[in-house]
């Protein structure tokens, strides 16, 4: 896991009201693939990959944890707790709801890894990307 000396002078800086929380939810990103990667972008922060940003924490000056997956409609697994139809989020509210979510954010991340790797070599189909979210709910499980 690769943490970013930008992103903890941010934590520094900042002071958000639910930092453990946002710690917490930022370890199960960034540890459930290797190629994960963070920074500041915009004065938030940004999870992403070579192939692009997978989260943002927004609205982080409130309480709870406010996860914006930046093209959250390209995934297709079933994901319970991820809301809304243009713009996709996760609200978090607390430690225990983080660590319940765990697993849902680890196959959410590792469903956007093999989307962006299926589209290295070439287009994703609709096909593909269902079996690439039937993997990622299999992990789940």
């Amino acid at each position: 896991m690769v943490k970013s000396a930008g992103v903890e002078r941010w934590f520094a800086s900042t002071k958000p009201p639910s930092e453990v929380v946002l710690r917490r939810v930022r370890d199960i990103i960034l540890g459930a693939d290797a190629s994960m990667r963070e920074r500041i972008q915009y004065g938030i922060t940004f999870s992403s990959t070579k192939s692009g940003d997978f989260a943002a924490f927004v609205r982080y000056s409130e309480p709870g944890v406010n996860l914006r997956l930046m093209r959250g409609r390209r995934l297709h697994g079933r994901y319970p707790h991820l809301e809304g139809t243009t713009v996709k989020r996760m609200r978090i509210a607390d430690g225990r709801e983080a660590s319940a979510r765990a697993s849902e954010l680890r196959s959410m991340v590792k469903e956007w890894c093999a989307l962006g790797d299926a589209t290295k070599g070439s287009k994703a189909t609709a096909r593909g990307s269902k079996m690439i979210a039937k993997r990622a709910a299999s992990d789940r499980s």
